[in-house]
């Protein structure tokens, strides 16, 4: 089917059709490995189905397919004329994750 479901993970609210490949905060999870997200907020199949504030029954079905990082963030902090500076960098920690389906949409509005 050519639709597409809104739902939920690390946080955030994420748009995705079978097929796409997106980036979520890491999840424990090996590459090849099934991950399902369960929170789903909206599917658009046959019809619009809209959760309240969750659609039952569904889910988004993915494939991990690596664990990758951000580019570096660089935290400096500043005080002027004490001498004081410090410098630090961040990597946030990613999965990219590929959906294989979408369970729950078969079914219109």
């Amino acid at each position: 089917m050519a639709g597409y479901a809104i739902f939920k993970a690390g946080g955030r609210q994420i748009k995705a059709s079978e097929g796409d490949s997106f980036l979520v905060d890491r999840i424990d999870a090996q590459p090849g490995d099934e991950v399902r997200f369960d929170e789903v907020l909206l599917i658009q199949g046959d019809g619009v189905k809209v959760g309240t504030p969750l659609v039952t029954g569904a889910a988004v079905v993915a494939e991990v397919e690596a664990e990758t990082k951000s580019d570096k963030l660089v935290v400096f902090k500043y005080k002027r004329r004490k001498g004081y500076s410090r410098k630090r960098g961040h990597r946030q920690k990613h999965t990219r994750v590929k959906v294989t389906r979408i369970e729950g949409e078969s079914n219109g509005a």
